[in-house]
């Protein structure tokens, strides 16, 4: 069981740690300060849940729906490009920018923004769902439950680390050029996001 928990915390964090558009936000949310214990808590644990779902078996049903798939897909790839329209108008206005001047950002709107990240984006569901999903079926009983757990705990490194952990880049973004700079990548990041997926449409 310990080696099928380890196969899966490897291939979790394999597939998560990457440009993307729920890691940029919890990096902006981290370097802001703002509701980073909540906000990382639900991207950790939304993964956990949709890991289980794959686990548990739904991949193969996802993976045979085109239809869900597609309206999913064209959900998703809007809200990144609105998004990214967003980010790139923050970048244009620098005085905006300041973390020290940014104020303590409503919760309610921060998490709605994150939970859309999380289930408006289809390469979740493929990651998680149906990618860890038939890999866990190479295990059995026990192991299949632990290779799920691994992956799961991946998740919850990996957010916590990197909304914490983006304190530490917090002399970098004293100043506003920098958050010029993170703002559009985070424009231009969205934007790739949402045209590689229309482009699967």
């Amino acid at each position: 069981m310990i080696s099928a928990a380890i196969s899966g915390f490897l291939l979790g964090a394999s597939l998560i740690i990457a440009i993307g558009a729920q890691n940029a936000f919890i990096l902006r949310q981290g370097l802001l300060r703002q509701h980073v214990f909540v906000l990382s808590l639900i991207c950790a644990l939304s993964d956990a849940l949709l890991i289980a779902a794959g686990v548990a078996g739904l991949g193969t049903l996802i993976s045979q729906s085109p239809k869900l798939i597609t309206a999913v897909t064209i959900g998703g790839a809007l809200f990144l490009f609105s998004y990214a329209i967003i980010a790139f108008r923050r970048a244009l206005k620098p005085e905006v920018l300041k973390a020290a001047n940014a104020g303590e950002a409503r919760l309610g709107p921060a998490i709605a923004a994150c939970l859309a990240f999380t289930f408006l984006n289809p390469h979740v569901y493929l990651d998680t769902v149906v990618l860890l999903g038939s890999l866990s079926a190479a295990y059995e009983g026990q192991a299949r439950l632990a290779f799920g757990v691994g992956a799961a705990t991946a998740s919850f490194v990996w957010f916590f680390g990197l909304g914490y952990g983006a304190r530490l880049l917090e002399p970098v973004f004293a100043r506003p050029a920098s958050w010029r700079v993170l703002d559009f990548l985070i424009g231009a990041v969205m934007s790739a996001i949402g045209l590689s997926l229309v482009s699967r449409i």
